[in-house]
């Protein structure tokens, strides 16, 4: 009997012009230790800004970190809740675990379908006039409704929750599809004891995965040399899995030469072109 294949899917959340720096360095640090492909969160909006207009760097690192290989998701809208009542029905659709949620994260719960769609519809506009593709999406806390499920099987190819990967197609309001996964293994940012806690946790978790690992980095994680240690722990010992991105996962496989994004040069073409 073959042994299933050894693979690990990295993705780092947040991205924004706030954390571009900090993300770019992880990027760096996580190709030096042999993750040739990784999936990117973006979030469209997180000050309600054109993410074009606020650091044109990033948009370029993000369309030359896709020509390499990269997958680009959404990572929400805002990537914050609206301040608004939340009625009691409304939490049920958040079933993390009590550690995996943050105050403000779950920024769709509690939203009507039009609400959801408004918001979902305006963060993919933003990203398409940036020059960005975003082949997936991840809600901020992997917070989930039956809304948000039903807005982006119809949007996007693919889309990660605690415990599963939906693809396009899945389109029945409340269920995710796909085939259940072990959930990613993060470090926590918040609190002194958290922070000392985690690392041997996350080393004890990867030891737990089966075929795939699944790891999640935020910028706030590599700000104590016990969080940086733990990291490179799980990926020497991760060291023979193959890296893949969440395109892969929900197997839409790499973006064709269609659909991944324009090199810069030819961003700077068309805008020429529009300009004349």
């Amino acid at each position: 009997m073959s042994r299933a294949p050894q693979r690990i899917a990295v993705a780092i959340h947040a991205v924004e012009p706030a954390t571009f720096e900090r993300c770019a360095l992880i990027r760096d640090w996580l190709e030096d230790h042999g993750v040739d492909r990784a999936t990117l969160l973006v979030i469209p909006a997180r000050d309600l800004h054109p993410l074009a207009a606020r650091s044109p760097e990033m948009v370029e690192w993000l369309i030359e970190r896709a020509r390499r290989g990269d997958a680009i998701a959404q990572h929400g809208f805002q990537h914050v809740r609206p301040q608004r009542r939340v009625h009691r029905g409304e939490l049920l659709a958040d079933l993390r675990p009590r550690h995996l949620r943050r105050r403000g994260d779950a920024e769709f719960v509690g939203l009507d379908a039009a609400e959801t769609r408004r918001a979902v519809e305006s963060g993919w506009r933003l990203l398409k006039l940036a020059g960005i593709e975003p082949g997936g999406f991840v809600a901020p806390a992997y917070a989930y409704t039956p809304a948000l499920r039903d807005t982006v099987s119809r949007r996007f190819r693919w889309w990660a929750e605690l415990l599963r990967v939906g693809m396009a197609g899945d389109r029945e309001a409340g269920s995710a599809g796909g085939d259940l996964l072990f959930p990613p293994i993060a470090l926590g940012g918040a609190g002194t004891v958290r922070r000392a806690l985690t690392p041997p946790a996350v080393r004890v978790g990867s030891l737990m995965m089966g075929s795939l690992l699944r790891l999640d980095l935020h910028p706030r994680n590599l700000e104590t040399t016990r969080q940086v240690r733990a990291l490179e722990w799980v990926l020497r010992r991760s060291a023979e899995r193959t890296a893949v991105t969440y395109d892969e996962l929900a197997g839409a496989g790499p973006a064709t030469a269609a659909e991944r994004p324009p090199a810069p040069e030819q961003l700077e073409a068309a805008q020429r072109a529009r300009a004349a």
